[in-house]
């Protein structure tokens, strides 16, 4: 039942609510226009200025007790409390009722809301409740410290968040950036990177988003390039924990050809030059924080070392004869020896193609399985119409083994072992 048809029910007015609706009386005043009240409490992340310390530290998941009451109207029945509505370090808008978003209250006006506290530091949560009446009280604003994870964490190629599994990062409809768990049963986001965050347009459908390296914790940076103007940025996950709020974009240089003063005519000039990128993984000895960037520039593949701080140079070209035209290239990252690969869909027919690039004693990568793109088909029926977006972020479900990951053409993300055995987790927002 809408709170407008709560204000219109008589003060004597049974209130029948179909089950599984919010909680409210059985009657109501004529008009109940006090606003409720509401109380937050934790005791994994104390409120600041409390003397207790957390239990918790930034990264991982706390739980947040709300507390609501709502107050009788002169002469009336209070309607009670109906649902509440938070935002963790950003502002919370007045309007919203018990839409989506909200969380139900119980019968006695509280519950628990369960957050990955993702800042280090001093962090803020705000609260509204809103009554069976749609009064909606006035924020509470919860102060409380996440402190720094001392404990060592396992750095894992394709993870944003820090929990050591790679995550899929995709946009929803309004242009957020949604960060989904390799291993999730649904296309839920563990967090999401606001439209307002992207760089240039505010809006992450308008960009084509890669990670795998980082440059602080070992959690991926992002690097992603706005698809109107072919500009490449790069945003550094400060805090190692998918929070990227406080994280200024910077702008990513085009990389240099290993002969800068004898560079082949047919090697870009910017990144509008590049028809394709992916960030392949380590080469020349370098660790897995320092990904090489591989472009398509007019069919041909070059290869790109990586420096610190998103910045790659030396780039060099590993074919020959335009013949790359017409794939999709896909990085899979490396194996647990270090070993790479690239993946390609060929869009005229939906094959997908697997390239071994072993790496070499000295710790060089051997690239000469690109020479020939049509070689080693490894699955067929990956058409672009059945399946616009194909990717990889490495292993996915830790058997070892580097998985493929779909978006089909009506929305469906679609996690794989290997490349077989998809399972469907849903609709994506």
């Amino acid at each position: 039942m809408k709170p407008a048809q709560l204000r219109r029910l008589g003060a004597a007015v049974a209130v029948a609510l179909t089950a599984g609706l919010f909680a409210a009386p059985a009657a109501v005043a004529d008009t109940d226009a006090t606003a409720p009240q509401v109380a937050v409490s934790s005791a994994d992340f104390p409120a600041a200025g409390s003397g207790s310390t957390a239990a918790k530290y930034a990264g991982e998941t706390g739980t947040f007790l709300l507390t609501g009451t709502d107050p009788a109207p002169a002469g009336g029945t209070s309607s009670g409390v109906a649902c509440f509505r938070y935002a963790l370090n950003t502002t919370l808008g007045v309007s919203g009722g018990c839409g989506d978003g909200a969380l139900g209250a119980g019968p006695d006006g509280t519950t628990t809301l369960a957050l990955r506290v993702l800042r280090w530091g001093t962090n803020t949560l705000t609260v509204r409740a809103v009554d069976n009446a749609g009064n909606t009280s006035a924020p509470t604003v919860y102060t409380f410290y996440a402190p720094w994870d001392p404990r060592p964490r396992p750095s894992t190629p394709g993870d944003v968040d820090g929990d050591a599994v790679p995550d899929i990062l995709l946009p929803d409809t309004a242009g957020n950036l949604q960060i989904i768990n390799g291993r999730a049963d649904d296309t839920t986001p563990t967090s999401v990177i606001p439209a307002g965050r992207a760089p240039g347009t505010k809006d992450w459908n308008k960009y084509r988003v890669l990670h795998r390296g980082w440059t602080m914790a070992p959690a991926d940076d992002l690097i992603v390039r706005e698809n109107s103007t072919g500009t490449v940025y790069s945003l550094q996950n400060q805090y190692g924990t998918g929070d990227f709020s406080d994280s200024g974009s910077t702008m990513v240089q085009w990389p240099d050809c290993v002969d800068v003063f004898d560079c082949p005519p047919d090697y870009g000039t910017d990144w509008q030059d590049a028809q394709q990128q992916v960030l392949l993984g380590a080469v020349n000895g370098a660790d897995q924080s320092r990904p090489a960037m591989l472009t398509l520039q007019n069919g041909d593949l070059w290869i790109a070392d990586a420096g610190a701080n998103a910045y790659w140079f030396d780039a060099r070209r590993l074919t020959t004869g335009g013949l790359w035209t017409g794939y999709d290239l896909i990085a899979p990252g490396p194996d647990a020896a270090g070993n790479l690969a690239l993946w390609a869909r060929e869009r005229a027919t939906g094959a997908l193609h697997v390239y071994a690039l072993p790496k070499q004693a000295d710790g060089t990568v051997d690239f000469s399985a690109l020479a020939d793109p049509t070689a080693g088909v490894a699955a067929t029926g990956f058409t672009v119409d059945a399946y616009p977006t194909l990717d990889s972020q490495g292993d996915l479900d830790g058997d070892g083994t580097a998985d493929l990951w779909a978006v089909t053409a009506d929305r469906h993300l679609l996690t794989y072992r290997g490349l077989t055995d998809p399972k469907d987790l849903g609709l994506l927002r």
